[in-house]
């Protein structure tokens, strides 16, 4: 059982309250980590001491600031036993998910490190003689992140790297699933020397996260919000800032469409839908949600893809490696089962998997499915997973496009052309041809449309997101004023 506390200022702090809230383990109920339960005045007292660290942070070199993140990620990748018990026993994460977490997230780190040169402006032409005039990136001030538990090293790095690199100072809001994974990569940032309230972590019990939140948005030194979450929480978020005239970067929930289609090479696409419909089974923003095949070779690819679901590996993470470890709770349980039982009852046919009573869920592919199943429109955020057989092209595209989410998409298809033209036509903030629906990069503009959010992570969209851009001019003859 993991003791957490509080970062504020630099020191390491319970709630003022002494209250404290419990998350337990999803497999056993055992508890897994007490945290401190966070009021609206603990999380106040953060965001003022970012505030008092941000003059000096944002007016400190580069090059110091690359130092650092660089100590960070190689702390952060120090820590990944650490990591692999803490995710095991939060979430119930296996061991390939944890190093992909640990070792993007580190990547993360470096990339932001590299970052730190790269925030340039440009000289504008100006019609006044004389006036030289300037576009300048500079940092906003204080930003806070919040970041879920579903791949928690991942997004909790990626919620506060860019925004360190930019000169911003950071309060990072912990996911009340995953209160210790999110800890430790504050210890890296710790470890790596960052002064004193550059980095504040906050935990709240989470009857109390909506009280939190709004205190730390409402507060005049946040310049900046990012959120990774449902879009049920997205939308709040997104009202909670409008009214403070705060900018928000939103990455929501999504309904991935991998197409294949009818040249596709069929081991490729089998083994890009197993990837991203099973990886952390299925608990993935960008997971396969939809598998739309044309019919023309449906009966082959998921003859394929079903011997490769059966064997993959499941079981408890905490006693050896598995691809399919414990989902986060009974409710996403419940949910998966309640999508099956629908789907079934409406005609589709259980290919593998099916229904448990527990945690430990199999890979499971239900085939046949049609618009009037729960499941076509539904996320299921599980390793249940829908196949929807099409005829064709236009077919195919208006099947990835029929969901309000826009985040990830890919399509398989052997004319490179054609399959160019298909992802060009889908609706999604990222599209891969030839590769999975999951597949993240540092330096990569990350982001949906529609109800998957808006706003990008990651490289140069990252540096716009977490900076002001600034007019500035300086006059360098004698101006010519009309009185």
């Amino acid at each position: 059982m993991h003791d957490i506390r509080l970062l504020i200022g630099g020191e390491s702090l319970a709630a003022a309250s002494g209250k404290t809230f419990e998350r337990l383990n999803p497999m056993d109920g055992s508890v897994a980590t007490r945290a401190p339960a966070a009021s609206a005045a603990d999380a106040v007292r953060a965001v003022e001491a970012a505030a008092a660290a941000f003059p000096a942070w944002s007016a400190l070199g580069p090059g110091a600031r690359r130092a650092m993140l660089l100590k960070a990620a190689a702390a952060l990748e120090a820590r990944t036993p650490q990591f692999a018990e803490t995710m095991a026993a939060e979430t119930g994460a296996g061991a390939p998910w944890v190093g992909f977490n640990v070792h993007l997230a580190a990547g993360m780190l470096q990339e932001a490190a590299s970052i730190t040169t790269q925030i340039s402006g440009e000289i504008i032409p100006s019609d006044v003689p004389g006036n030289l005039a300037m576009g300048m990136r500079v940092a906003a001030g204080v930003v806070l992140g919040m970041a879920p538990w579903n791949a928690p090293v991942i997004l909790g790095v990626r919620a506060i790297a860019t925004p360190l690199a930019c000169g911003n100072t950071v309060v990072l809001k912990g996911s009340e699933l995953c209160p210790a994974t999110h800890g430790l990569i504050i210890e890296a940032l710790q470890e790596a020397g960052l002064p004193h309230g550059v980095v504040n972590f906050i935990t709240n019990a989470p009857a109390d996260a909506a009280d939190v939140v709004e205190a730390m948005v409402a507060h005049p030194a946040v310049r900046r919000v990012n959120f990774t979450g449902s879009t049920t929480v997205g939308r709040i978020i997104a009202q909670t800032c409008a009214r403070h005239l705060k900018p928000v970067v939103l990455e929501l929930g999504g309904k991935a469409p991998l197409v294949v289609l009818d040249d596709a090479d069929l081991e490729a696409a089998v083994n890009g839908a197993i990837f991203g419909a099973f990886a952390n089974s299925g608990q993935i923003c960008m997971s396969t949600e939809r598998i739309v095949v044309d019919a023309s070779i449906a009966d082959a690819f998921v003859s394929k893809l079903a011997a490769r679901a059966v064997a993959l590996p499941l079981g408890d993470p905490r006693k050896g490696p598995v691809v399919l470890g414990s989902v986060v709770d009974m409710r996403t349980v419940e949910r998966c089962n309640g999508l099956i039982d629908d789907a079934l009852a409406k005609g589709a046919t259980l290919v593998c998997g099916g229904k448990v009573d527990n945690t430990l869920m199999p890979a499971t592919l239900l085939d046949h499915v049609t618009r009037d199943m729960r499941i076509y429109h539904e996320e299921s955020f599980g390793p249940v997973k829908p196949i929807v057989r099409v005829s064709g092209v236009e077919e195919a595209v208006n099947c990835a496009n029929d969901n309000p989410y826009g985040l990830s998409a890919a399509v398989f298809g052997g004319d490179l052309a054609r399959a160019m033209d298909v992802a060009r036509r889908i609706e999604s903030g990222i599209c891969h041809v030839n590769g999975p629906t999951v597949h993240d990069e540092a330096q990569m503009p990350f982001g949906g449309v529609k109800d998957s959010g808006y706003g990008r992570f990651g490289g140069k969209a990252g540096i716009d997101a977490f900076t002001e851009l600034r007019w500035m001019t300086v006059q360098t003859s004698p101006r010519h004023y009309p009185f």
